[in-house]
């Protein structure tokens, strides 16, 4: 099979596929990596009314933390932002904080801003959402945000930090409800893995 691979207003790419019975997908917990020697992140970012916030602020300090990078303008990220909203609501008295961090299309702060407000609305989110100020098509957006990482591998992309402040495990992707049962799997997944941090 053969086709064309669109994106956004000037990418294109010819792309070829040929059958494979064996083929499997990745370990969507394998994709996304710390750099070797690295265990915890470090940030600070604007939110979107222009305050500075820290992964080190108090309010993060022995909570579970779910950082959750992503865009305003990523489908399945709306799919995983109604998630978060629903797990926050039930898990912000048991100790558990959610910071979105966003990289848009734009590098402009106001532009982001009003962008996110829009999508901070429509999900009623409830946590922090944090402008990176790279633009999600810069390729060294890791670098310059986030270097304790390998790479952002793709959005969204879903960091658990103990409350230890150590880096528990990376999920890259969402499988969203189009995707039926492994929506219910993925959803499973992770308040598996905030219960199983609350614990620690």
């Amino acid at each position: 099979m053969i086709g064309l691979h669109f994106s956004g207003p000037t990418f294109k790419n010819n792309w070829i596929a040929k059958k494979d019975d064996q083929a499997k997908l990745s370990d969507e917990f394998a994709l996304t990596k710390m750099k070797a020697g690295e265990t915890r992140l470090n940030f600070s970012f604007k939110d979107i009314n222009g305050k500075k916030i820290s992964l080190s602020d108090d309010r993060y300090k022995n909570k579970v933390v779910i950082i959750q990078i992503m865009g305003s303008w990523c489908p399945n990220c709306m799919d995983e932002t109604a998630l978060m909203t629903k797990l926050y609501s039930e898990f912000k008295n048991k100790g558990v904080e959610i910071i979105g961090l966003a990289y848009e299309r734009s590098t402009n702060f106001a532009r982001s801003q009003n962008s996110l407000r829009s999508f901070q609305k429509r999900f009623d989110v409830r946590y922090e959402i944090l402008i990176s100020g790279v633009s999600v098509n810069d390729s060294l957006r890791s670098d310059k945000t986030l270097p304790q990482l390998e790479r952002i591998e793709g959005f969204p992309t879903t960091i658990f930090i103990g409350k230890d402040g150590k880096v528990a495990k990376i999920h890259t992707g969402f499988n969203g409800p189009g995707t039926g049962e492994h929506y219910a799997e993925q959803q499973k997944e992770f308040y598996d893995i905030v219960n199983e941090l609350l614990t620690k």
